[in-house]
C-alpha cells in the first residue's frame, strides 16, 4: 500500500508553504523528513492529513485520491502524532490508548467490543506498557507518556503513521528506545512511516530514506548515504559539514566555514 505525493502543494490561506512536491512512501517504509526551521516539514504532514487544504495537485492511497477519504475513514488509514503533546491529562494510560478507536465508534456510543479490546491490549504490549496502563498520564514520565501516546496511534490499527518531531522531549537513552520501538513497529505491524526529525544523524540511522526540504520544496529524497552529502547539506541548512562512516551508518556533523577551509582535505564530498 503506498501513498503517493503528486505535485502535492498545501498552506494557509491559499499561501502555498509546500510546493508541487512528489514521492513515494512504499509499504513498509520509514522515510524521515529534514529541513531548516521553517521548510515546511510540520505544514507537509498537516497537509497529508488534510488538517489544512490541498491548494494543487493531490495525494493518492490504494489508487484513490485522499480528496475522496471522510475524516473517518482518512483516520482509519492514517494516523498522526502531533509534535505538541497534552501530558497533563487525568485519564489513565489504558484509556488514552482506548481512544485510538474512535474513527471505528459513533461519538454517541463509544463501546468496545472484543476486537476494539484486543487491539488496545495489542498495542500495549508492542510498547511496554502492561505496568503503567493503570497509570495517569500526568503521572508519567517524558518517555512514558510519548510511548502512550504513540500505543494510542498503533490502537487506530492504520496502515500509516505520521509523526511529527516524536523524540523533541526526550533524552538520548529515550529518544534511541523510542525510535527503535518505531523500527520493531514497522515490522510486527508491517506499517509505512513518515517521521519530522531534528536529528540528522537519528533520521540517518533509522530511516531508510530520508526527504530534505527548503522552503517548502523537496531538495533530494534518497537512502541516507546518497542524500547526506555536502551538497545537500549546504543547500538545505547554509552550512558545511563533516561526514564520516560509523558502525551505525553515516553521520554528518555540521562544522564553520572557517573549519572546513582548514580541513576540507579530511572530508568526504
Amino acid at each position: 500500500m503506498e501513498l503517493i505525493l503528486k505535485d502535492f502543494s498545501t498552506g494557509y490561506f491559499n499561501n502555498p508553504v509546500i510546493k508541487k512536491i512528489n514521492f513515494i512512501l512504499k509499504h513498509n517504509e520509514w522515510i524521515g523528513i529534514i529541513g531548516a526551521n521553517g521548510s515546511g516539514k510540520s505544514t507537509l504532514l498537516k497537509g497529508i492529513l488534510r488538517i489544512i487544504p490541498t491548494l494543487s495537485g493531490d495525494i493518492y492511497f490504494e489508487d484513490n485520491s485522499l480528496k475522496n477519504y471522510s475524516r473517518n475513514n482518512l483516520s482509519r488509514n492514517i494516523a498522526y502524532l502531533p509534535q505538541k503533546l497534552n501530558n497533563n491529562l487525568n485519564i489513565t494510560v489504558q484509556e488514552l490508548i482506548s481512544l485510538g478507536r474512535s474513527p471505528y465508534k459513533n461519538f454517541w456510543d463509544f463501546n468496545l467490543n472484543d476486537e476494539d479490546l484486543k487491539i488496545i491490549d495489542e498495542a500495549i504490549q508492542i510498547m511496554d506498557l502492561k505496568k503503567l496502563k493503570n497509570k495517569f498520564i500526568n503521572e508519567l514520565s517524558g518517555g512514558q507518556s510519548q510511548r502512550a501516546f504513540l500505543a494510542m496511534t498503533i490502537a487506530q490499527n492504520t496502515n500509516i503513521l505520521l509523526l511529527d518531531e516524536p523524540t523533541t522531549f526526550l533524552d538520548i537513552n529515550y529518544q534511541i528506545k523510542f525510535l527503535e520501538s518505531l523500527k520493531n513497529l514497522i515490522q510486527i505491524k508491517k506499517l509505512s512511516i513518515i517521521t519530522v526529525l531534528h536529528d540528522i544523524n537519528l533520521a540517518a540511522r533509522f530511516c531508510d530514506r530520508i526527504a530534505i526540504l527548503k522552503e517548502g520544496k523537496l531538495i533530494d529524497i534518497n537512502i541516507p548515504k546518497r542524500v547526506l552529502n555536502n551538497k545537500n547539506f549546504k543547500n538545505g541548512f547554509d552550512i558545511d559539514s563533516h561526514i564520516i562512516e560509523t558502525p551505525v551508518g553515516i553521520q554528518i556533523f555540521p562544522v564553520s566555514k572557517e573549519w572546513y577551509s582548514k580541513n576540507s582535505w579530511k572530508t568526504n564530498s
